[in-house]
């Protein structure tokens, strides 16, 4: 594959005026000092043929012999000149060409550069990344070509800028200037470490002032994709957190019963989805990457099963008493923690993530949108509708909402209250397997998936308001946003430290949340 990808290469710079390869440049790249044959292989890479790109790649792949003046590639224990291609004896006195460091690093720039006019996207995006470590300003003209046959974009800005970091090393001042002019555009972290390197050795002060100016503009650039990220984190922070606080809402905002095994129920449901993978992987290796859209609807049936399980079996004769739900559904959650770790094991098992949500979009230099991230987005917000939709347009959501305001006048009324609180706990516990769904795409899933997001989302609620959906999603993406933006100045455990504190403050002067319950609602 590579070997094709070199002669593609070459195809295309024949084209463009390259001249044959010599026996001096063989030799000169192969025999004599580094600095001597690194000097050979920049000039013959400069415009090479077919077969100075194959010698090229022989050389990276150490299967080159010398014997005296005499160069040989080997191929399947055979030897052959390069030159001409033509099969030769291998002489007993014929010795490995030895490649130190900067050889290899040389090497490796001249196969990067060839790869510039692969036809494959990601090929010719390695080749940049691999130039982008630096290159010799004797390639600038084949990088000039590519840049000028590139029609992806982002590639084309990536070599525009490998140019500029090229010519700021030049020892023409003007060309200084000129990459320093075009590096005050990038939004590249590169650019502004190549800035500050090249700000250390430079002794012309017109020059030493533009790249002070570029440096001051890069920075600002950086500081913007840095300030996105902390806000598309927090985003994508809140979207988890909303998704694992949902289903509390209900449990425990609607029905008033602290679920201590909330988090388990979301770790069922990130099992469930481990499980469909290993099925899909088994019965379905085709359609494996669609293996998502099935584990959903199990993932919800597996928690809504088990948590009518819980109501039915336990919930069900506790009810106003939270301090015994609280204890007895955390007895519950350590049995179904040690439940998993019985059946699948201790060791946390990896959940693939589908094709089309592996990658992200690359928005800036600094900033990248994953795909997974984005769609956990997307599927939170679909999840928030569906539920808003369900609580306030349907009839088992009007139910749950008579008996949550004054269960004895629902039941006077007709409403079966006992079944609809089973339908509202099974709500509740499904959403939390859905967001175990979610979790599972974004980190291992483990026995103790749960424990780490059960506080949180208890903080969530209360900090939105008891029963409040609006506030559920006030506090979730207000509270992931902090915490990102405190990370980035304090560190990971001040911030949640920090949050916390804030949190009590809250709550003291406005105890009943962001959003109060009115009405009968709030009286009962």
């Amino acid at each position: 594959m590579m070997m094709r990808t070199l002669l593609l290469s070459a195809a295309f710079l024949l084209s463009a005026g390259a001249h044959a390869l010599t026996s001096d440049e063989v030799r000169g790249m192969a025999l004599g000092e580094t600095e001597t044959r690194v000097e050979a292989l920049v000039k013959a890479s400069a415009v090479p043929d077919d077969k100075t790109a194959a010698f090229i790649q022989a050389l990276a792949d150490d299967a080159v012999k010398t014997a005296g003046d005499k160069v040989f590639v080997i191929k399947d224990d055979k030897a052959y000149d390069p030159v001409s291609g033509a099969e030769l004896p291998v002489p007993a006195d014929a010795e490995d060409v030895i490649n130190n460091n900067l050889m290899r690093g040389e090497l490796d720039n001249a196969l990067a550069a060839l790869k510039l006019f692969s036809k494959d996207e990601k090929v010719r995006a390695e080749a940049i990344k691999t130039l982008s470590g630096g290159a010799d300003e004797a390639r600038l003209p084949l990088i000039e070509k590519a840049y000028a046959a590139e029609t992806v974009p982002a590639l084309k800005s990536q070599l525009e800028m490998v140019r500029a970091t090229i010519l700021l090393s030049s020892s023409d001042k003007a060309k200084r200037l000129e990459a320093a002019a075009r590096l005050s555009g990038s939004n590249n972290p590169i650019s502004k470490t190549v800035l500050i390197a090249r700000l250390s050795e430079e002794e012309d002060p017109e020059v030493k002032s533009a790249l002070q100016a570029s440096l001051r503009k890069v920075e600002s650039a950086l500081a913007w994709g840095d300030k996105l990220g902390a806000i598309f984190s927090g985003i994508s922070l809140g979207s988890i957190l909303l998704l694992v606080a949902l289903g509390l809402a209900i449990t425990y905002g609607l029905m008033g019963v602290i679920n201590m095994a909330h988090g388990e129920l979301m770790m069922i449901g990130a099992y469930a989805t481990y499980v469909v993978q290993g099925l899909f992987q088994k019965y379905f290796p085709g359609l494996f990457d669609w293996y998502l859209l099935a584990a959903v609807p199990v993932a919800f049936l597996a928690s809504a099963l088990m948590g009518a399980a819980l109501e039915r079996g336990v919930i069900r004769f506790l009810y106003g008493r939270p301090l015994e739900t609280l204890l007895a559904t955390w007895g519950i959650s350590l049995m179904l923690q040690q439940l998993v770790r019985s059946i699948f094991g201790a060791q946390n098992v990896g959940v693939e993530n589908p094709v089309w949500m592996s990658g992200g979009v690359q928005v800036l230099g600094n900033l990248s949108l994953p795909y997974n991230r984005l769609v956990i987005i997307g599927f939170a917000i679909a999840v928030l509708l569906g539920m808003a939709w369900l609580i306030s347009k349907t009839r088992l959501g009007l139910f749950v909402r008579g008996v949550t305001q004054n269960r004895p006048i629902a039941s006077c009324m007709g409403v079966n209250t006992a079944r609809v609180d089973t339908y509202a706990f099974a709500l509740g516990s499904g959403i939390a397997g859905l967001a175990g769904c979610a979790l599972s795409q974004v980190g291992n899933v483990g026995p103790d998936l749960g424990q780490g997001y059960i506080v949180d989302a208890f903080m969530v609620v209360v900090l939105g308001g008891v029963g409040q959906l609006a506030g559920t999603v006030y506090a979730a993406l207000g509270l992931g946003i902090l915490n990102k933006f405190l990370e980035g100045w304090t560190g990971a455990v001040l911030a949640k430290i920090a949050v916390l504190v804030l949190i009590i403050i809250f709550i003291q002067k406005r105890p009943q949340g962001i959003f109060a319950m009115k009405g009968r609602s709030a009286e009962a």
